[in-house]
């Protein structure tokens, strides 16, 4: 009997480009929010006619913009970031500028934090008063 050989199921390939509206279902953001990306210099969309194309670069620096995003960076940081992405053939100047972009942002977040902190200090003081003259003492 003659054996079989195993039937190879055919992989897509990786989608090359991507429209607006599938960008904007995978990432769960609106049309809106990529365009503005693109007018912040993130994204570089072709044309294929009136129609926006969005290459797999543009795909990986959208998620890239979204995930600094959710750190909290700004559009600046987030750009510098992406363009060394971009451009360097090594990652350490990348990653170097943003373990310094990183510390910034925590040192502000602490700060904040400290703020709160007197914030809510301050506010109890004010309950705690309150409270005293609502009772009479």
């Amino acid at each position: 009997m003659p054996s079989r050989k195993p039937v190879s199921v055919a992989t897509e390939p990786p989608q090359s480009t991507f429209t607006i509206t599938e960008l904007a279902a995978e990432f769960d953001i609106t049309p809106r929010a990529i365009r503005f990306y693109e007018e912040a210099g993130l994204l570089e969309p072709g044309r294929k006619g009136r129609n926006r194309v969005y290459s797999q670069r543009d795909r990986t620096r959208l998620k890239l913009t979204l995930r600094g995003k959710r750190l909290g960076l700004s559009l600046q940081e987030i750009k510098q970031l992406v363009d060394m992405y971009d451009s360097q053939a090594s990652a350490a100047p990348q990653l170097r500028a943003f373990l310094t972009i990183l510390a910034q942002h925590r040192q502000q977040l602490e700060q904040q934090r400290d703020d709160i902190e007197v914030t809510l200090a301050e506010i109890r003081q004010h309950e705690k008063r309150c409270r005293s003259l609502l009772n009479g003492t």
